[in-house]
């Protein structure tokens, strides 16, 4: 295994180990040095003030240091780069001094410290120091758009508009819960239905018929309306996703207002939990909501890509793709599982499934329109195959 994580600090880890992992190979690989050899030693304060007074007759912490294998700037691939320790409670207090969250610079802190055993060093002179910071800016613009992942996220497929097209005639046909073994036989790792009060589309028995036949996983998209809430208790989805719903709106316009209705939603969550239902939220790219699905139970969140995707110009997608990526870290964080959806098409879907906090995208609207031409098989297939990034 080409890098190895260590902590010495008692207790749960603040930060994800696997993930960090994940992000040091990516980094070797952009290094061209995939098979090359790191060490990574997570520790507290006390523990790297005495590696600074052993190493550095330093007698404080500081935030990483570097211990190098090779003297030499150029090092070959195959080789042992060294040890990176980081200090979490020294990163903690920087993160919040700099305004940004602890896997940002705990990432900050990695990648100047593979730079430092790539053979940079700050402290040589100004110009070694700027070419060091002009060697991060690099890697860490490299890593920001390296899309290559270890596991791939969930397809999951919303067959609302297969019962869309049937109410238009009012008959039995096209099936949604034919659509929905169809959508799981191509690849499909759940379906998703929105219940909604009007039953503009799904009906009570497409879920009842779900319940039964999904083999997958049975996401039940509602609005925390008692009617509804009583008919999930019942059906015992394998999961619920409370969006908000307006009468007027076409399809879901905004996220869930979860600090605006704490109260109603704490008690909604915990009946759903008292059954087994794990609940997901459906919210804008924002922290205060992300904060507030913590403080109500949520298990998962699902953050709104509606924005990102609706984007007129590339600055204006750009910057709504970054306040997403921020969000679904943010959440991860918080300890919440998340998911992404709303308006992913086959243009905009392998950036958003190239961010390695999401678990799960929920995708309906284009897959179905594909359908209408190449067949719901083949385009299940397509989307699945753009979210393999490679």
């Amino acid at each position: 295994m080409p890098v190895l994580i260590r902590s010495d600090i008692a207790g749960p880890l603040p930060i994800d180990q696997e993930r960090l992992r994940r992000t040091a190979n990516r980094l070797l690989r952009i290094c061209r040095l995939p098979k090359s050899e790191l060490s990574i030693l997570l520790v507290s304060d006390p523990q790297m003030q005495e590696l600074n007074s052993q190493y550095r007759k330093l007698n404080k912490p500081t935030n990483v240091l570097s211990f190098p294998l090779s003297e030499k700037t150029e090092v070959q691939n195959g080789t042992m780069l060294g040890d990176i320790v980081i200090s979490l409670d020294t990163a903690c207090r920087e993160a919040e001094k700099l305004q940004t969250t602890l896997w940002k610079r705990t990432v900050r802190l990695l990648v100047h410290g593979i730079v430092h055993l790539r053979g940079y060093d700050h402290e040589l002179s100004d110009r070694d120091a700027i070419e060091m910071e002009n060697q991060e800016k690099i890697l860490l613009e490299k890593l920001e758009t390296f899309h290559r992942r270890i596991n791939m996220p969930h397809l999951a497929i919303n067959v609302d508009h297969i019962a869309t097209l049937r109410q238009a005639r009012g008959i039995n046909e096209p099936d949604p819960v034919l659509a929905a073994g169809i959508c799981e036989l191509a690849g499909a790792s759940g379906i998703v239905v929105h219940l909604r009060e009007d039953r503009r589309h799904i009906v009570d028995r497409d879920v009842h018929l779900l319940k039964q036949t999904v083999k997958t996983k049975l996401n039940l998209e509602m609005g925390a309306t008692e009617e509804i809430i009583k008919i999930a208790l019942k059906i015992r989805p394998d999961m619920v996703t409370l969006v908000p719903e307006k009468r007027l709106e076409l399809t879901t316009e905004g996220g869930l207002d979860v600090a605006g209705q704490t109260k109603k939603l704490t008690k909604t969550i915990a009946r759903m939990t008292k059954k087994g239902i794990p609940v997901s939220l459906f919210i804008d790219p924002d922290s205060e909501q992300i904060r507030a699905a913590q403080d109500v139970g949520a298990t998962f969140v699902e953050i709104h890509t509606g924005r990102y995707c609706d984007a007129e110009s590339e600055s204006e997608r750009d910057k709504e793709f970054k306040m997403v990526a921020e969000a679904a870290e943010e959440a991860f964080e918080a300890g919440l599982r998340v998911n992404a959806g709303h308006g992913l098409n086959y243009q905009t879907t392998s950036r958003v499934a190239a961010l390695d906090t999401i678990e799960e995208l929920s995708i309906g609207h284009a897959v179905i329109s594909r359908a209408a031409f190449v067949g719901l098989d083949q385009a299940v297939r397509e989307m699945l195959a753009l979210m393999k990034i490679s």
